[in-house]
C-alpha cells in the first residue's frame, strides 16, 4: 500500500512538473512551436515518460485549459463569490477587483486561450463559452427578475446581457493591460477606467429627455442611429 502511494505521488509530481514546463513553454512560444522533446528538457523527463503520463501534446493542452476552467468555475474563487451574491450592478467595482486578480493570477493560463484561437480555431475553449449564458442565468435569474419586478431597469433592456457584457469587458481591459503588456490602453489608470466604464453601464451616455419613457427614449436613439434603426426599434417586441 504505502508503495502504491509512492508511485502515484511520483506520478503526480512527474505531472505537475510537465503541466508548469508547459505553461510556460506555450503561452510564450505557442503550441505548434513547442516540441515534446523541449517539454521533456524542461521538465526533466524522458520524452517516452511525457508519453506515458499524457499520450500526446495536444492533451498536454488541453490539461491546461481544463486546469484554468477548474479556476474560474470553483465556487470559493472570489468572483464566484460575487456571481453567487447576484448584487448586480451594485457590485460591478468588486467585480472589476476580482477580475483583475484572476488575470494577475492566470495570466499565462489566459494566453492559452488566445493561442486556441489562432492555432486551433477554438476547439478546446469552444464548450466554455457555449455554456458562459446559462451559467450567468442560473447565477443571475432570480435577481434579474426581481429588478424586472420592481421596475428597476429600462424596458427593452436585458439585465443578463449587462452583466455579461461587464463580465467580459472587464476580462478583456485586464487581459489587454497584463497579459498583453500595454497599460493605461485606454488612457486612463485602471480605477479611473474601471470608474468610467461602471458610469456607462449604469447611467447610460445619452441624456433621457425629462418625462421620455422608455419607448420615445429608444425612439429618439433610433432616429440619430438612422431609419434602419428606427425600423428596429419598431420591431421589438416590448414596443
Amino acid at each position: 500500500m504505502a508503495r502504491r502511494r509512492t508511485q502515484a505521488s511520483k506520478s503526480e509530481a512527474s505531472t505537475q512538473k510537465v503541466l508548469t514546463a508547459a505553461l510556460s513553454l506555450f503561452s510564450r512560444q505557442g503550441y505548434r512551436a513547442t516540441s515534446m522533446r523541449q517539454l521533456a528538457r524542461r521538465s526533466g523527463l524522458s520524452v517516452g515518460n511525457l508519453y506515458h503520463h499524457f499520450g500526446n501534446k495536444e492533451q498536454i493542452f488541453q490539461r491546461l485549459i481544463d486546469r484554468y476552467w477548474e479556476v474560474l468555475l470553483d465556487p470559493d474563487l472570489p468572483l464566484n463569490r460575487i456571481f453567487a451574491a447576484a448584487r448586480f450592478p451594485d457590485d460591478l467595482e468588486e467585480m472589476a477587483a476580482a477580475i483583475d486578480q484572476v488575470v494577475t493570477d492566470n495570466a499565462q493560463s489566459i494566453l492559452l486561450i488566445y493561442i486556441d484561437v489562432i492555432e486551433f480555431k477554438g476547439k478546446h475553449i469552444r464548450t466554455f463559452y457555449e455554456q458562459m449564458a446559462d451559467r450567468f442565468r442560473s447565477a443571475y435569474g432570480d435577481r434579474i427578475d426581481e429588478m424586472k419586478r420592481k421596475g428597476e431597469v429600462a424596458e427593452g433592456v436585458d439585465p443578463l446581457i449587462a452583466v455579461m457584457l461587464a463580465t467580459r469587458w472587464f476580462f478583456y481591459y485586464f487581459t489587454v493591460e497584463k497579459c498583453f503588456g500595454v497599460p493605461m490602453h485606454l488612457g486612463l489608470q485602471p480605477k479611473q477606467a474601471v470608474e468610467e466604464f461602471a458610469k456607462v453601464l449604469r447611467f447610460g451616455l445619452l441624456a433621457r429627455e425629462p418625462g421620455a419613457s422608455d419607448l420615445e427614449t429608444e425612439s429618439r436613439l433610433g432616429t440619430r442611429g438612422g431609419k434602419n434603426h428606427v425600423d428596429e426599434v419598431r420591431r421589438r417586441p416590448d414596443a
